[in-house]
């Protein structure tokens, strides 16, 4: 079955063509999602709200753009939205001081984990930017219309995120290439 006829399906409340959308493009929203957490649990969280989101607004799916390009913008919405929630509803949490690691910094599985805890340690503001335009290839006018925000303000985190990334990440650099 095409994926136009599964998202016609769907759109219809077909419970097992909702149930394919969601398999075939799950992952896709978590990773979204994750990126912009900066944390696992927030993400699972986020993930489903996003996913509510989609269910509920598939009826009024048109087609105007791809799927996946809908599906990513609601994934970056209900990850901006619990950000702010949280935000309103939690003070500033101190993390977890990092934990030694013993390991060749060569290893990706090691090397993805010091990216994810540089990612977290970024403020708010430049990790959103980074995450968007960086990862995401959102402009700086996109960023600053969905952060509320002036492009001016999204080109200067980004500047600041990618410099605050290069100090966090620099120890790794020489053992990485084997110094």
């Amino acid at each position: 079955m095409s994926e136009e006829e599964i998202i016609r399906l769907a759109r219809r409340g077909d419970e097992a063509a909702v149930q394919a959308l969601y398999r075939r493009y799950a992952p896709r929203v978590y990773a979204t999602v994750r990126r912009l957490a900066g944390d696992a649990a927030l993400a699972e969280d986020w993930a489903q709200d996003a996913w509510i989101q989609v269910i509920r607004a598939l009826p009024r799916f048109r087609g105007d753009s791809k799927f996946s390009t809908w599906l990513h913008r609601i994934a970056v919405n209900a990850a901006l939205q619990g950000r702010r929630w949280r935000e309103r509803r939690a003070g500033r949490e101190e993390p977890l001081p990092d934990s030694p690691l013993e390991h060749r910094a060569t290893d990706p599985v090691l090397l993805r984990i010091r990216l994810e805890r540089a990612l977290a340690r970024l403020p708010d503001g430049m990790r959103q930017v980074l995450v968007l335009h960086d990862v995401e290839g959102y402009t700086h006018e996109e960023i600053a219309a969905a952060l509320g925000i002036a492009p001016g303000t999204s080109k200067s985190q980004l500047f600041k995120a990618r410099a605050r990334m290069r100090e966090l990440l620099r120890p790794a650099v020489p053992a990485a290439n084997g110094e």
